[in-house]
């Protein structure tokens, strides 16, 4: 992969850690609260399905950190494809942010890691 292709997957990647983060740490505290508009008391009945939640997003920013340490390009496409897929899922049935947190970024490294090859 090229440099450029690099730097936007690691991008993708740490924007994963950080919803992991908020997700699993941060969802029943003020920054997620207000990073996802939850009140307390939804936070604490849903805190459990957050952490699974941001699980997957951690599997998402592993894939994408392996690829990244491997220099694999069938890696770093598959896990762009996977970020792309739930971002798209989360714009429909979510909030349209997350289109423009997960799924463009995503969606620009693939283009470039693509262009790279």
């Amino acid at each position: 992969m090229g440099l450029v292709a690099k730097i936007l997957v690691g991008v993708v990647a740490a924007v994963h850690v950080y919803i992991v983060v908020l997700e699993m740490f941060l969802w029943r505290g003020p920054r997620g609260q207000r990073t996802f508009g939850t009140t307390p008391e939804f936070a604490a009945e849903s805190a459990t399905l957050a952490a699974n939640q941001g699980l997957y997003n951690g599997f998402l920013a592993a894939g994408l950190v392996w690829s990244l340490i491997a220099d694999d390009f069938s890696f770093a496409v598959f896990f762009l494809l996977c970020v792309i897929v739930a971002g798209i899922y989360g714009a429909a049935t979510v909030s349209r942010r997350i289109l423009y947190v997960q799924a463009l970024p995503a969606a620009a490294a693939l283009i470039v890691t693509l262009l790279a090859r």
